[in-house]
């Protein structure tokens, strides 16, 4: 998967890579970032470090089911954020999608633009019918960015997400290939 490259008319979305560790690490050690994510912060960068193995070693499966990307500015090798998309089982044609974001690139749209890459890659390039996402009742951010890709609120459900602030109920949304 390493050539693989989405580009956005302001984004670069490609594979993680070794160097991307200490940016990932300050990523999912941010308050902000952790308030509506399961991760938790990590303890130590060992810790970032096992998950981005992990990571790294899927996106370089001969037959990759989990996408992470380093989301980056067109301008120069900035990188601002995540995305990734997950395979669901083959016969069902779906995947999951998620993303987190820098809080310092928060409301400028990032987001939303590189989902709508995401989603653009999953139907037309991975051949899917559904993709599915989830945030937790209280992450507007996410929700805003869900909604303005087109995806619609299918579930409710109650006290799913273990946040650092105790459980919490998630929205499920989801997005047809026909939609």
């Amino acid at each position: 998967m390493n050539t693989l490259i989405l580009k956005t008319e302001r984004l670069i979305l490609r594979p993680i890579a070794l160097l991307d560790l200490e940016y990932i690490h300050e990523l999912h050690s941010l308050k902000e970032t952790d308030e509506f994510n399961t991760l938790g912060i990590p303890a130590a960068i060992e810790e970032t470090k096992l998950l981005f193995e992990k990571w790294i070693f899927e996106n370089n499966k001969a037959f990759t089911t989990h996408f992470t990307f380093a989301v980056e500015l067109n301008t120069g090798n900035q990188i601002i954020g995540l995305i990734g998309i997950n395979l669901g089982k083959v016969k069902y044609k779906n995947a999951e999608v998620w993303f987190k974001f820098h809080k310092d690139h928060w409301n400028k749209g990032y987001a939303t633009e590189s989902l709508k890459e995401i989603l653009r890659f999953g139907f037309k390039e991975l051949n899917l019918h559904r993709i599915e996402a989830g945030c937790a009742v209280g992450n507007i951010g996410s929700i805003s960015v869900l909604e303005k890709t087109g995806m619609t609120r299918e579930a409710h459900t109650r006290k799913l997400l273990p946040l650092s602030s105790g459980w919490s109920d998630n929205y499920g949304y989801a997005i047809l290939e026909t939609d």
